[in-house]
């Protein structure tokens, strides 16, 4: 016999609970205010499973609503994208009133949600696999149509092409900007809305990222935080729910010369950079090549400085901050941020001196989908985390590279592992081959070339000399899944 769903039985309280036709058979129907949809069927309750209801329409006595299904679970069985199902759930009300009440309850649930009506995508065809517009087309653009979701698109036609775009764009038109690409549209969108005149109130544009290159680090971290898989669908699916959180921004600065970063900083990058060749081969190039440069390893002389954060002060030895730059005053007349007032010389400093292997510095866990870098990362806690690796035995590098993958070659004798509010990179020449210099890497992209480096006739934003480092708490905004 059919019944009403217990109110202490639902998972949240009712918005709206009548008598449908459901597959021919007249049933209860409730609404959640989660956006769960309950019905029985022979007898017996079922739950939708629904995770989103996205959109809904009406087809003459008919309400079909667009919703998304758990895998494994739902309105039916059927082909699954990630770990939901795009799945349509087709009832009838009993009379025109009540198909009008549901139509304004599930309207007024719609609009309670906060979610995005219009947005900004680019999509870079260029980046990994080059398959970003096939993504897209077939995984993202279809979604976004079922959540009613207004996109303005834009293909991505050379390096650099997204931050020109955002740098000038009317901000006011759009409720978030998504990247279908690696990171390094990300990198150029950040840095385009950090260099407007009004970029406080532009940073407060969200950012989706959609993962279609070779690293998709911070899709990959912002998924991962929350145990759902890195894939296009699931990324989508956190952007269409409207969910934003904080995200630090790093400021690396030489001179006057200045790039924001919201992922990592290399050195000595010979894996990201120098696998460039293979970039046909997406995330597995970083593996291919690593192994390749253990059997000719490279170290490289060098100073680091930075200022520790709470409960890491034993590392490395005290140090004066005579090598510190001072910040220049920030002022609103100047065109953009101009990065955070750090007050570095009334810091505490400390230093690590070479020869080192490689120096990191991450703003989140994960430098590419298969590298847990820095599995204590947090996005907006004010600190970058700094991994060093100085002198290593090659047998221990290669067991270090097959830890990558789950974070815990930070656990080894040779990596040490801190969290800093300031660094300062001086990099030196490599010890077997002094005429020889190494490659500075930020967010994917060269920084610095050093001399016989790698592509050394190119030329590249800073010089191959020092650098600073500071970050800005929670100051770009990120969608995200939670």
């Amino acid at each position: 016999m059919d019944h009403q769903p217990e109110n202490d039985q639902l998972s949240s309280p009712a918005i709206i609970s009548d008598r449908v036709q459901v597959n021919g058979i007249v049933t209860p129907l409730t609404l959640t205010a989660d956006g769960e949809l309950w019905w029985t069927e022979s007898g017996r309750r079922k739950s939708t499973a629904v995770k989103d209801i996205l959109s809904f329409v009406v087809e003459s006595n008919k309400v079909r609503v667009k919703t998304l299904v758990e895998r494994g679970g739902g309105i039916c069985c059927g082909e699954t994208a990630g770990d939901y199902a795009r799945k349509d759930f087709v009832f009838e009300p009993l009379s025109d009133e009540s198909r009008k009440l549901w139509c304004d309850k599930l309207h007024q649930h719609l609009e309670s949600l906060g979610r995005p009506k219009k947005l900004l995508v680019f999509v870079n065809p260029f980046g990994g696999k080059k398959s970003a517009r096939k993504i897209f087309l077939e995984k993202v653009k279809p979604l976004f149509e079922d959540a009613d979701i207004q996109l303005e698109i834009q293909e991505t036609k050379y390096q650099l092409h997204a931050k020109e775009i955002v740098r000038s764009m009317d901000v006011s038109k759009y409720d978030g900007i998504v990247c279908v690409s690696g990171d390094g549209v990300l990198v150029e969108v950040v840095n385009g809305l950090l260099e407007r005149a009004d970029w406080r109130t532009a940073l407060k544009l969200p950012i989706g990222m959609v993962p279609a290159g070779s690293g998709n680090g911070m899709i990959k971290s912002l998924l991962d935080t929350v145990g759902i898989p890195c894939s296009p669908t699931s990324a989508t699916i956190s952007i269409i729910r409207g969910h934003t959180r904080s995200l630090d921004v790093a400021s690396i600065s030489q001179g006057t010369t200045k790039f924001f970063s919201v992922l990592m900083l290399a050195w000595v990058a010979d894996i990201d950079i120098e696998s460039e060749k293979f970039r046909w081969m997406g995330s597995a190039r970083f593996d291919v090549y690593g192994f390749q440069r253990i059997i000719c390893l490279r170290q490289y002389n060098g100073r680091i400085l930075f200022v520790p954060a709470p409960g890491f002060e034993s590392y490395g030895q005290p140090a004066s901050c005579s090598s510190v730059d001072k910040e220049s005053p920030i002022s609103d007349k100047e065109l953009g941020y101009q990065g955070p007032d750090a007050k570095l010389e009334d810091q505490e400093w400390r230093e690590i001196k070479g020869p080192f292997v490689s120096v990191w510095l991450h703003n989140v866990p994960w430098g590419a989908e298969n590298t847990l870098a820095a599995p204590n990362a947090k996005f907006s806690d004010g600190f970058l985390d700094l991994i060093v690796m100085k002198d290593c035995p090659k047998l221990a590098l290669l067991s270090l590279m097959t830890k990558l993958s789950d974070g815990t070659h930070v656990q080894s004798p040779y990596v040490a592992y801190l969290k800093v509010k300031a660094f300062v990179l001086e990099p030196g020449a490599r010890i077997d081959e002094p005429d020889k210099e190494g490659i500075i890497d930020s967010d994917g992209e060269v920084l610095a070339r050093g001399r016989r480096s790698y592509k050394c006739d190119q030329k590249a934003l800073m010089s191959y000399d020092k650098l600073q480092i500071t970050v800005d708490q929670g100051l770009a905004t990120l969608f995200s899944p939670e």
